[in-house]
């Protein structure tokens, strides 16, 4: 069994789009439905958007159902100068920037929820093109103003608001863990391109994405069963 986790409401509406399941069920956080790929039987379930909901839910889904795999696909935003929309990011690494640590040791602190994810699971070559490295997540949308910080102090192209969570918690129940997230927007110093009343546009780069990650589902999972 795999688990797929679709975060952002966006996200999951394009999956729900592409893939047109016959029936979805509820669950305690959200909504899932079964699936199969490549011979593999597959949840994909809505984990939400934000740190607290990807949590919730990707330990909801590995109590219920043990996967050998959690895989997570989604967007994120990139930062101009590091990285160019469309690019996809298979995640190595994971760090959360939200972190205010103001007692003892901030770096401390951003260790504790730093994950490295071993990717050797994964049989070469990619079946896409992709960049693998690290990415950053936070609650929020990429704040211009923190777009120097990322990009030096976080050594990260792109953020988004859940692979940290969604890493982090695989991890500590030593469950693998593949994030691929596609850069929906660029974001620079004094603006993101699609903020403020760009909703629309949000959801149709989305719709993109997700149509493109979700047809190279096959070809990742056959990349793992070798």
């Amino acid at each position: 069994m795999i688990v797929v986790i679709i975060s952002a409401n966006s996200e999951w509406r394009a999956v729900l789009e592409v893939l047109d399941p016959v029936s979805r069920l509820p669950n305690p956080y959200s909504e899932h439905f079964f699936s199969e790929v490549d011979g593999e039987a597959v949840v994909f379930i809505h984990g939400g958007w934000g740190k607290i909901s990807a949590a919730a839910t990707a330990q909801y889904a590995i109590d219920t159902w043990h996967p050998r795999l959690i895989i997570n696909l989604g967007t994120c935003g990139g930062l101009a100068g590091a990285i160019t929309a469309g690019e996809t990011i298979l995640v190595n690494e994971t760090v959360v920037y939200d972190i205010y640590e103001r007692m003892s040791d901030p770096a401390q602190a951003l260790h504790f929820y730093t994950t490295a994810l071993d990717l050797s699971f994964i049989f070469l070559p990619y079946p896409m093109t992709v960049r693998v490295g690290r990415i950053a997540s936070a609650d929020q949308d990429i704040d211009p103003a923190l777009v120097k910080t990322l990009r030096e102090q976080f050594n990260v192209a792109a953020a988004d608001w859940e692979s940290g969570s969604i890493a982090w918690t695989a991890q500590h129940n030593s469950t693998p863990c593949l994030i691929l997230r596609t850069v929906s927007d660029i974001v620079n110093e004094t603006e993101g391109e699609i903020y403020f009343d760009n909703a629309a546009q949000f959801r149709e780069r989305s719709r993109t994405i997700m149509q493109k990650l979700i047809e190279s589902l096959p070809e990742w999972i056959e990349k793992i069963n070798k």
